[in-house]
């Protein structure tokens, strides 16, 4: 199975730089986008819808914010968009398909780069979604969580980690929250099989980041551990540019 994880900064820009069309060269089994930033209705033009691929998507009440989505080539079982938590419901952040025992998820994580409310929110969030991943390990089912996790968990993730020490994204109560988490079990999937330094998923668009690689690691795919040994291989695609994040590839052997 191969699986595909890209924050699109706005689904209708990556459409117009050729994310779909590069996505059909991929064949993919799932995709999963974060930050669409769009409502549904506005996804009918046909190059939204690769062939071969059913989408699903669970939107942000407020309109050009947030929003991810799932494209599969397969049926799912079922899908799940409520979580019974209306800030993150409302804010559509998480969307899951089941494929048998195992579920794949799009998440898109709050940024607190923009202010204390913005963190005290992206804090909230990593309570309950803490909580609720604790669940996922208790179920026995095998659990793929994509998406952006707006958080660089070490110095290798980071090109400038001294300097960020104090910024959200990299901050040491964000980056002991996922040591707990690895400690409970979840595997980061992407190091299981690439252990380099920058690999990194996104860069600002301020200044030169991207011309030179100033770039941070917050694009993840987060296994459960009887996933671990089914990684097999690995990447971040950097030979063109969707969005101001680059998407990560990896495939699994069942």
């Amino acid at each position: 199975m191969k699986i595909i994880s890209v924050n699109v900064n706005g689904i209708r820009a990556a459409e117009k730089k050729g994310l779909f069309h590069w996505l059909e060269s991929q064949e993919a089994d799932v995709v999963c986008l974060q930050e669409v930033r769009a409502q549904e209705h506005q996804y009918s033009q046909s190059s939204f819808h690769p062939e071969g691929y059913t989408s699903w998507f669970h939107n942000a009440q407020k309109k050009g914010y947030s929003g991810v989505s799932i494209y599969a080539k397969k049926q799912p079982d079922q899908l799940v968009v409520k979580l019974g938590n209306q800030e993150i419901d409302d804010e559509g952040r998480y969307l899951r398909a089941d494929f048998g025992s195992l579920s794949v998820v799009s998440v898109y994580l709050p940024s607190g780069s923009s202010g204390d409310d913005k963190q005290a929110k992206k804090i909230r969030f990593m309570r309950f979604f803490e909580e609720l991943m604790a669940d996922m390990l208790a179920s026995k089912r095998s659990f793929i969580l994509c998406g952006d996790w707006n958080i660089a968990h070490k110095k290798i993730d980071i090109k400038n980690w001294r300097a960020n020490q104090t910024r959200s994204g990299f901050l040491p109560e964000e980056r002991e929250w996922m040591d707990q988490l690895f400690e409970q079990g979840w595997v980061d999937a992407f190091r299981v099989r690439n252990q380099q330094a920058e690999q990194y998923t996104w860069w600002s668009n301020r200044g030169k980041a991207w011309e030179n690689n100033t770039g941070w690691r917050i694009d993840y795919q987060i296994v459960t551990p009887d996933l671990k040994n089914c990684i097999s291989e690995v990447s971040v695609y950097k030979d063109e540019r969707f969005s101001d994040h680059s998407p990560l590839i990896i495939d699994y052997v069942f």
